[in-house]
């Protein structure tokens, strides 16, 4: 079976019908929103595409994983990321942005598959494309449960091997305004959807695991309450929140408009979303922590959030710490 990718209205009248009469499905949907692909769960093939959401999985577990024994990145020099972190800088000043998240591509060298990735990597969500990509994301785009929604936006990675490393993110002024703004695009976002919404938990801490280090990363959890009916209009909720605000920026318009004309490469499903409707709750994630198959060999894409307060050292140093392949 080939799945072929869904335009987003297609997709949206899929997800809706799909919902309205409670079928269990798979979504994949791209940043731009062109690629999407809607898939029962009962027509999910394992040697095309493997996913982990949660308890969620079609993945066999084998006793014998595969080891990491070979990972090296490649990144750009430090004098090519300038000039695009500067001219963010300068939209910034001119008040066209005021947080946009800055991406890149990295060629990487590793010895195992993509699929092997997949296997040995921990995270929350993970998900396979056979012959495309693997990701393994910490992080939740929203979850729907017995209709009230959740977004748990990430904003600030340090590495924990660093002195002092969770007072430093917690207290450092130019995360903690990183953080306070995504948190409101959240806000409002979640508004457009639900109700009541509300910020349940500010600034907590998790602790996330990589086979050469362990890095502190800080969230929120953000909740509104939906209507009970949200299924039969689930393709519309879910593309009305896209694309994410703590992988674009805010204003999020403008925003992704200075993103498309300041990256020079596609970003793909790289910081798209993917997740599960089990026929009643939702399930998904922002496909962050990313690794390509192209022409050229493996990229790992990875970025952080540029604000006024921003450094280009520090930025460009984050977006390499990110480039990591997360195990037990």
């Amino acid at each position: 079976m080939t799945y072929l990718p869904q335009p987003k209205h297609t997709a949206i009248a899929t997800m809706n019908r799909y919902g309205a009469a409670q079928i269990p499905f798979l979504f994949i949907i791209d940043y731009l929103m062109e690629q999407c692909l809607v898939i029962p769960i009962t027509e999910i093939q394992n040697d095309k595409i493997l996913y982990q959401i949660g308890e969620k999985t079609n993945a066999c577990i084998t006793t014998e994983k595969p080891v990491i024994s070979y990972f090296s990145k490649h990144p750009i020099p430090f004098e090519k990321y300038l000039p695009q972190f500067e001219a963010v800088m300068q939209q910034i000043a001119l008040g066209n942005t005021y947080l946009l998240n800055l991406t890149c591509a990295t060629p990487i060298s590793c010895n195992l598959s993509l699929q092997e990735i997949f296997f040995v990597s921990q995270a929350k969500y993970k998900l396979w494309l056979n012959g495309q990509f693997v990701c393994f994301s910490p992080e939740t785009f929203v979850q729907i449960i017995d209709s009230q929604i959740i977004s748990c936006p990430m904003k600030g990675t340090i590495n924990a091997a660093i002195p002092n490393a969770e007072s430093l993110i917690l207290n450092n002024l130019k995360e903690t305004a990183e953080h306070y703004t995504i948190v409101d695009l959240i806000r409002n976002d979640l508004s457009m959807v639900a109700k009541k919404v509300r910020v349940e938990k500010f600034r907590y801490v998790d602790t996330i695991h990589a086979h050469d280090k362990t890095l502190l990363q800080v969230s929120s959890r953000i909740v509104g309450d939906l209507p009970e009916n949200y299924p039969c209009h689930i393709g519309e909720l879910m593309f009305r929140l896209l694309p994410a605000g703590s992988i674009s920026g805010a204003p999020k318009l403008k925003t992704t408009e200075i993103i498309a004309a300041v990256e020079n490469y596609p970003r793909g499903y790289y910081t798209g979303i993917f997740g599960i409707f089990d026929g009643k709750n939702l399930d998904s994630a922002v496909a962050i922590r990313f690794i390509e198959q192209t022409h050229e060999g493996l990229v790992f894409k990875s970025g952080g959030g540029i604000t006024s307060h921003s450094s280009a050292q520090a930025e460009y140093n984050e977006m390499i710490e990110k480039i990591y392949v997360p195990v037990a």
